[in-house]
C-alpha cells in the first residue's frame, strides 16, 4: 500500500506507544530500506537528541517524506545525504556512460546559464525547438517549471523537427508533459511517426499509441504500439502491445504471439480465455512445518541481510532457497526459487491456511493476491515509503485500525504475519463495503479509496464504450496503482482457481464497467 495518503500525523502518536531504540542499535544495522525505517523511528523519539539525529541521518539509504519531516521536526534542518559507495545491486543507481565526453561537459556547463536567460525573457514569440538546438530546447522545456512558460514552445512541429527531437533522450520527458498539459499545437505534432532510430522509451511509444488511437489515427497507433512491442524489455509489456494491436485489427496473429509468452499477466490470461485454453501451470509448494530457528521471520534487518546475499551474485540461489525450505519461511523459499529460475517458473504460495481457510474464498483469494503482489509473503517487508509487513500497511492505517479496535500496538507488530493478516483483513472489509470488484479494491488498497472514488465517479472511466475497460485501465495517471491493479487481478484469478472456484479473467474484466457489479459509489 504505497499511495499518497493524508493524515500521516496519526502515525506519529503510534511511535511512542511501544519500542524505544538507541543510537547504537540503529548504527549497527546494515544500510538498507529497513534501516531507514528504524532511523525514522529513532529520529521521531522524544528522547533522541538533535545531535544523534544529525549523526544517524547520514546512515540512511534514502530520505523519504516521513524521514525528512521527522528530521526537520527534530533539528529544524533539511536532511541531505553525503555520497555513499559499496552498495548492493538493489541499492545502486544506474550510471551515465556518456559522462566525460566533450559534448556532455559543454552541455552541462551551459544549460543552467541558458535556462536562467530563458526564464528572464518575456517574449511570447520565442523560437522554440530551434534557437538553442534540440537537446537544449528539450532541457529548457522540461525545466522551465510552469505550463505558462511552456506555452512559449507551443508551436506545430514539422516532420523534420519532430524526427530530430525524437532522437533526443530528453524529448521522452517532454512528451509526457505535452500529453499532460494544455499545449494543443504540440499535441497535434505528436500525431506523426518518429525517427526510425528514435530514443523514446517503450512506455512512451505505448502512450503515444493510445493518444493516436483516441484521435482516430489507427495507422499511427499501430506504428507506436509496434515500436513499444519491439523495444519492451519485459514480456508483459510486449504482451500488452500485442493485445492492443489485436484490439485494433482483430488480427489473430497478435494473440498467437501472446500465447508464446511465459509471463502470467492480464493479457496472457485473456488470450487463453479467447482460445478456451487452460491457464499456465504455477507452483504452490507444500513444505514441512520444521522451523528455521536461526532465522527470525519478523526481523526486517535479517531480511535486509538475506537480500544482500540474494543480489550479491556470490551464492547459488537453489542452495540458498533450500536453506529456507520450510513452512515458516515459505515466502522466502518461493521468492528465491523464482529468482533462481529467472522468473520462468511462477510460484503462488498459500501459507497460513489455519487462519485464511475460515474466510469466504473470495476474500481468501483477494488477500493472497494482494500479499503476493505487496511482499511475496515476506513477513518483515518494508517499502521505501515505510509500508509495513506482509500486507504492506501504511503506519497511519495501522494507527486508524488500532484505534477502531481499541488496542495499543507497536508498528513492529505488523511484521507478525498473523497480525498483518488481521489488520489487512480489517482494512479490506472497509474497502469491499464500497467496492465489489477485485480490480477496484486493488486500486483502493494501493492508491487510497478517495483516489479510487474520484477515478470511477468523476472522470467517467470504467463505463461501456470503445476499447473499454482496457482504455480506462491504461489511462490512469498513477502509474504504480495502474500496474498494481492489473497484477492483483491476475493473482486473484489464479488463487480463485487454486481454492477450487473455477474463475476466468475475461468475464471478470467485463464486469468492471457495470456499476451495479463493481462498486457502490456509482449506484
Amino acid at each position: 500500500m504505497r499511495g499518497i495518503f493524508l493524515l500521516l500525523i496519526l502515525s506519529s502518536t503510534l511511535l511512542f506507544a511501544g519500542k524505544i531504540f538507541t543510537y547504537n542499535q540503529i548504527h549497527t544495522m546494515p544500510r538498507s530500506v529497513e534501516k531507514d525505517y528504524y532511523i525514522w523511528r529513532f529520529v521521531s523519539q522524544k528522547n533522541t537528541t538533535p545531535q544523534e539525529a544529525k549523526r544517524i541521518i547520514q546512515e540512511a539509504l534514502r530520505i523519504n517524506g516521513k524521514l525528512q519531516s521527522a528530521y526537520r521536526n527534530k533539528t529544524g534542518l533539511t536532511a541531505t545525504l553525503l555520497p555513499y559507495k559499496n552498495t548492493t545491486e538493489y541499492f545502486s543507481a544506474p550510471t551515465n556512460t556518456n559522462i566525460g565526453s566533450d559534448s556532455t561537459i559543454s552541455f552541462e556547463k551551459n544549460k543552467q546559464q541558458t535556462l536562467r536567460r530563458f526564464m528572464q525573457q518575456n517574449k511570447t514569440n520565442y523560437p522554440a525547438w530551434v534557437k538553442e538546438g534540440p537537446q537544449m530546447e528539450c532541457y529548457l522545456f522540461n525545466s522551465c517549471g510552469t505550463t505558462l512558460r511552456r506555452t512559449k514552445f507551443n508551436k506545430t512541429l514539422d516532420s523534420r523537427e519532430y524526427r530530430l527531437l525524437t532522437m533526443q533522450k530528453e524529448f521522452d520527458a517532454s512528451i509526457k508533459l505535452i500529453l499532460k498539459e494544455n499545449l494543443p499545437a504540440l499535441k497535434r505534432s505528436l500525431l506523426q511517426p518518429p525517427a526510425a532510430e528514435n530514443q523514446l522509451k517503450p512506455e512512451t511509444h505505448f502512450r503515444l499509441g493510445l493518444f493516436a488511437l483516441k484521435q482516430n489515427r489507427t495507422d499511427l497507433a499501430l506504428i507506436y504500439f509496434g515500436q513499444s512491442r519491439k523495444n519492451a524489455q519485459n514480456r508483459s509489456d510486449k504482451d500488452r502491445a500485442n493485445f492492443w494491436m489485436y484490439l485494433m485489427t482483430k488480427n489473430g496473429g497478435y494473440l498467437k504471439n501472446i500465447l508464446q509468452s511465459n509471463d502470467i499477466n492480464l493479457y496472457s490470461l485473456i488470450v487463453r480465455d479467447l482460445y478456451k485454453l487452460p491457464y499456465p501451470k504455477t507452483v504452490t509448494p507444500s513444505l514441512t512445518n520444521n522451523n528455521r530457528s536461526y532465522y527470525n521471520i519478523q526481523d526486517p534487518i535479517e531480511w535486509a541481510k538475506l537480500k544482500q546475499k540474494l543480489f550479491s551474485g556470490r551464492f547459488d540461489l537453489d542452495s540458498l532457497a533450500d536453506s529456507y525450505e520450510c513452512q515458516e519461511t515459505l515466502g522466502h523459499y518461493c521468492y528465491i526459487k523464482e529468482k533462481a529460475t529467472h522468473h520462468q517458473t511462477a510460484y503462488y504460495p498459500m501459507p497460513y491456511r489455519d487462519i485464511l481457510s475460515r474466510l469466504p474464498k473470495k476474500k481468501q483469494a483477494l488477500i493472497y493476491a494482494i500479499v503476493r503482489q505487496e511482499s511475496r509473503f515476506i513477513p518483515a517487508s518494508v517499502s521505501p515509503s515505510f509500508a509495513l509487513g506482509m500486507m504492506q500497511i501504511m503506519p497511519f492505517v495501522v494507527a486508524d485500525i488500532s484505534k477502531k479496535k481499541n488496542e495499543t500496538i507497536d508498528l513492529d507488530q505488523m511484521f507478525n504475519p498473523r497480525k498483518a493478516i488481521e489488520y489487512g483483513s480489517f482494512h479490506l472489509d472497509y474497502l469491499t463495503s464500497w467496492l465489489y470488484h477485485p480490480l477496484l479494491v486493488a486500486y483502493a488498497y494501493n492508491g487510497g479509496i478517495g483516489y479510487t472514488k474520484r477515478l470511477i465517479k468523476n472522470t467517467g472511466k470504467f463505463l461501456p464504450g470503445a476499447y473499454q475497460p482496457y482504455l480506462s485501465m491504461e489511462e490512469m495517471e498513477n502509474t504504480e496503482t495502474r500496474e498494481y491493479g492489473k497484477k492483483v487481478l491476475t493473482n486473484y484469478v489464479i488463487y480463485m482457481n487454486k481454492l477450487g472456484v473455477p474463475t476466468r479473467i475475461l468475464p471478470l474484466v467485463k464486469e468492471v464497467t457495470n456499476p451495479y457489479l463493481s462498486d457502490r459509489f456509482r449506484q
